[in-house]
């Protein structure tokens, strides 16, 4: 084996470990998200976890085509056909938390305070944003075009947590109680540009890896 080939399957290997720790985290991120959103009335937090389950699957997708050795044909269509079906539900999640957000804004609907949604949200900030370098530095050795988007989708994650932990914040520091469902507002576009992007067949999965 020579020295790029042994260079290039060591950056496979971190890849590979970088995918399955944002599917554990994501899962984690998911639960914690839906249970406090849920206790709190927050559509925000809620729709942030459901985002973070949806990711779940799209990552799983990723690990799925860096690990199996299939016929590539075959390969690639179960790929696009599986992102297709992640896109749906990014849209579906896009309607749901812009419709609830509305609801919210017209009923007044005040949601109360997280404190665990706040903490949950400046964590996923840190992380991801730690994830997304990494991602971008495997990318880079490998060449890998998958790799690549995959870092940018994880840069999506941490436009959200800012957005959600400054929804957060304004209604429990300064009380502003629209704050929350207009940050579910503010996520719903960027929910579903990634679920439109799915559906066109334009995500990283589809790429050449």
């Amino acid at each position: 084996m020579t020295a790029l080939e042994t260079t290039r399957q060591a950056a496979a290997q971190r890849g590979k470990r970088l995918e399955y720790f944002t599917i554990a985290w994501n899962s984690l991120e998911g639960l914690v998200a839906v249970v406090a959103g849920t206790i709190a009335g927050s559509i925000s937090l809620v729709g942030f976890g459901i985002d973070s389950f949806i990711e779940v699957t799209s990552g799983a997708t990723l690990l799925w085509r860096m690990s199996v050795d299939a016929n590539q044909q075959t390969r690639e269509r179960n790929e696009r056909l599986s992102i297709r079906v992640v896109g749906i539900c990014f849209i579906a999640l896009a309607v749901y938390v812009a419709y609830e957000s509305v609801f919210d804004l017209i009923g007044r609907k005040a949601p109360e305070h997280s404190l665990t949604g706040i903490v949950l949200a400046c964590v996923s900030l840190v992380v991801m944003s730690i994830l997304s370098r990494a991602k971008n530095r495997v990318a880079s050795e490998l060449g890998s075009a998958a790799m690549k988007a995959d870092a940018k989708q994880t840069d999506f994650c941490v436009y959200l947590s800012a957005i959600l932990l400054a929804g957060l914040l304004l209604n429990a520091v300064l009380g502003w109680w629209w704050a929350d469902p207009v940050a579910g507002l503010v996520m719903t576009p960027i929910i579903a540009n990634e679920g439109v992007q799915a559906v066109k067949g334009k995500a990283c999965y589809c790429a050449g890896a």
